[in-house]
């Protein structure tokens, strides 16, 4: 009897070993393209440090958007200033503030060298509501719209209305399709853990920044208006025109922790050397 059972286990062992490990899933393919969303001058950066810091001082600023690939759908992350900017040949000096804005192409015409559409793009999330990064909300109104509740909030209350506009250029999401971020959750976009949605308020009530894990195994934390300047993430600059300060500055350690965490690569959007780093349009990061 103990024979017979020394010798089955031999034999399953036997096949055991013939039979190959389930093979590791793999890896979504994801890819992030970096588009210009326009660039700007700027004159004297005193709002963008309440310690008087930065007065007097001038700073070329660029304006990305970035198009995220994945298998089950494409993200949109910020959309610029309003694209009709590109028909300025001259470009646009906005009024009360000391800066000139430029955008050398539209972004309808760049998602269209990668064969796209607006209405292609299953999705679209904005960093937070400021007319540099929601400039395009319109033209991407038929895609799902993932927001942080409070800033939804922010961007439809009546003292936004009243800006027409800033308004006029996002109003069409009040009736879009809408994913709610309620809380402090981390929203997974497309359930895999490949790019996800962390909230950072502070800037604005409901500002967010995004962490994307490519296919090929690169990081990055695609920041929003965390940090403004070259200079903002080292001395822990924070804009006098922020919504609450303290709160800012919680942010700052929660997406420095992150980072840290994830072995990701922060990419402070307005920053040119930061943006320098990523793949120039159409080429990818992957």
């Amino acid at each position: 009897m103990i024979r017979t059972f020394l010798l089955a286990g031999a034999a399953l062992a036997s096949l055991a070993a013939c039979v190959s490990p389930p093979a590791a899933a793999p890896k979504a393919a994801v890819k992030v393209y970096t588009l210009d969303c326009g660039r700007m001058q700027l004159n004297d950066a005193d709002g963008f440090a309440d310690d008087g810091s930065m007065r007097g001082v001038s700073r070329a600023l660029v304006n990305p958007c970035f198009l995220i690939r994945h298998p089950s759908g494409d993200l949109m992350w910020d959309t610029g200033f309003p694209e009709a900017l590109a028909d300025l040949p001259n470009g646009l000096d906005p009024p009360g503030f000391d800066a000139h804005i430029v955008m050398a192409r539209k972004v309808t015409a760049q998602l269209n060298d990668l064969g796209l559409k607006p209405a292609d793009i299953e999705f679209v999330s904005f960093s937070h509501r400021h007319a540099d990064h929601v400039g395009n909300g319109n033209v991407f109104a038929g895609s799902t719209w993932i927001v942080d509740k409070d800033e939804r909030d922010a961007m439809f209350s009546a003292a936004a209305r009243g800006d027409a506009q800033s308004f006029g250029a996002y109003s069409a999401l009040e009736n879009a399709r809408t994913t709610p971020i309620e809380g402090d959750a981390v929203h997974d976009v497309f359930g895999d853990g490949s790019v996800t949605i962390h909230q950072a308020p502070g800037h604005t009530p409901g500002h967010c920044v995004l962490l994307v894990k490519t296919g090929g195994g690169a990081r990055v934390l695609l920041t929003g208006d965390m940090w403004h300047l070259a200079e903002s993430r080292e001395k822990r600059l924070v804009p006098r025109f922020n919504f609450d300060r303290a709160m800012t500055l919680a942010s700052m350690d929660k997406v420095e922790a992150l980072a840290r965490s994830e072995n990701a690569r922060i990419v402070r959007q307005h920053v040119p050397e930061d943006v320098a780093t990523l793949p120039a349009f159409p080429a990818a990061l992957e």
